[in-house]
């Protein structure tokens, strides 16, 4: 159990920046939903999905391919690092140019040609987010998590001061006083543009905080290395770039699906991405496991009981993730003034986005076996088989259900992925998972919902105690089957 606790540990420290620091960002969201509208949120949704598909192919992988070939002897000068930094700068630095030569055009395609600005300046975050990517990833390497999290807090620290600025304190004080100084920096028709405007600043100093690590650039460029890095890499984006899809193209597909017209469409769109935050504390957790588990995962593949260990893994994420099902979805009459009034329409597809990221945290552990044995090929063809499921069920569902079809078609697309890797996993690195347990899990937590939703709504009880007995059911079960798993283990 040691080693588990090791990992929690980092996984805990990276939370700093992926939990806290993420969580205090999203509680931006009550900012943007209470402050603008629907449709106007749509807008900023409608960015960020977009932003979602050109982060995967400005990184090109290379975060996983540094853990694979970096230089863990000779760290002062790690030339699988700057090769891979030297690769990203020069992709983004066309990339940069590219958009500058045709953002008029591009702005119009988009339907925002009013405002092109939106199109430059969130170009410009995706490359410093890109750059920065590198310079992140050793520094996980390196087990320097304690200044990982740092900075990513302070550019989450930055954002949230910035647009509690731009969005509440400016047009407070424009209303009262057109002073000089407020008319230089401030304008109300720029609107939700300062949402990206305070993402751009907060990016820029991140940015800022690495550079000294971008002193590996002079460390030089190994071309026989780069062969080797990016056929090891190259899947990894079509893996990334499916995820993606499987995350995002909702979101994109929301616009132009929808059966009302394009105001109708933007808000239902803002509606449905407000709701998609209620699973925050999921995604957010699987994102700490994530940062800390990859390099974790390849560091101890060597030693003779890691399948034991990846499969003891599995079960404890398994149980903390439907703890955090349970408290989200039993005490969603708390969680709902997260939310705008306007926004809460669409509560009813939080408990199913909350069991899709279940699922992908699922897949995340199972998917091990592709990067450990080198076949990321394969896994990238299990990633293009789930980007195909959620494109049709997108396609197909959505003009039907609305946003609801598309919180289904993520579920079905994640749990259809895990169910795939753990089949391959099992032939080409075999790990004894503990899938009843799991499973079992998984349909308590389910069952305990259901149980939340039919009792009826006139009981003496206050609702918020009822779900805390639920919830306390849960606990009391988990640690009744774990404690009892031990002797029988021990018996043998």
């Amino acid at each position: 159990m040691g080693i588990i606790r090791k990992l929690a540990t980092q996984t805990a420290i990276y939370g700093l920046s992926s939990i806290f620091g993420r969580f205090l960002n999203y509680l931006l969201v009550p900012l943007y939903t209470y402050y603008f509208s629907a449709a106007e949120y749509g807008v900023v949704s409608e960015f960020y999905a977009y932003a979602g598909f050109f982060s995967v192919l400005l990184l090109f992988g290379f975060e996983t391919g540094y853990f694979r070939f970096r230089d863990k002897e000779h760290s002062g000068q790690d030339y699988a690092y700057s090769t891979a930094l030297i690769f990203v700068v020069l992709v983004n630095l066309s990339f940069f140019l590219c958009i500058c030569l045709i953002n008029a055009k591009l702005s119009a395609a988009l339907q925002y040609a009013n405002h092109p600005e939106y199109v430059l300046c969130f170009s410009l975050i995706l490359v410093l987010d890109a750059i920065s990517a590198i310079p992140f990833a050793r520094l996980r390497a390196e087990n320097k998590a304690y200044r990982f999290a740092g900075i990513k807090v302070l550019e989450i620290a930055v954002t949230i001061l910035l647009s509690l600025f731009f969005i509440i304190y400016c047009p407070k004080l424009y209303a009262e006083q057109n002073s000089t100084w407020l008319g230089i920096i401030y304008n109300p028709s720029i609107g939700i543009g300062y949402i990206f405007i305070a993402n751009l600043a907060a990016s820029i100093i991140k940015f800022l905080l690495l550079s000294p690590q971008l002193k590996g650039l002079a460390w030089g460029f190994d071309r026989p290395l780069f062969v080797r890095m990016i056929r090891y890499s190259a899947p990894m984006v079509i893996i990334g770039f499916a995820g993606i899809i499987n995350e995002m193209l909702d979101r994109a597909l929301l616009k132009y699906l929808l059966p009302y017209d394009f105001q109708t469409n933007m808000k239902m769109l803002g509606i449905y991405s407000a709701c998609y935050k209620l699973s925050i504390l999921m995604t957010l957790f699987i994102q700490a496991f994530r940062y800390a588990a990859e390099p974790f995962f390849f560091a101890y593949a060597d030693k003779a009981d890691a399948r034991s260990v990846y499969a003891k893994v599995l079960k404890f994420f398994v149980i903390f993730c439907v703890f955090i099902f349970l408290l989200v979805t039993l005490f969603i009459d708390f969680f709902k003034y997260f939310l705008g009034d306007e926004f809460r329409a669409g509560l009813e597809v939080v408990p199913i986005l909350l069991l899709a990221n279940l699922c992908l945290g699922v897949y995340v552990n199972l998917a091990i076996w592709y990067k450990l044995t080198d076949r990321t090929l394969m896994g990238a063809s299990v990633s293009l088989a789930g980007a195909l499921l959620t494109i049709v069920l997108n396609i197909v569902w959505i003009p039907v259900w609305g946003y609801v079809g598309s919180a289904w078609a993520t579920l079905v697309c994640y749990a259809a992925m895990a169910i795939v890797s753990y089949g391959l996993g099992q032939y080409y690195y075999p790990v004894a998972y503990p899938i009843k347990r799991i499973l079992a899990y998984i349909s308590l937590g389910v069952l305990l919902y259901v149980v939340k939703l039919q009792l009826p709504v006139n009981l003496d009880a206050p609702s918020w105690l009822l779900s805390l007995e639920l919830m306390s059911l849960y606990l009391l079960l988990v640690l009744f089957f774990e404690r009892t798993v031990r002797p029988a283990i021990n018996n043998r």
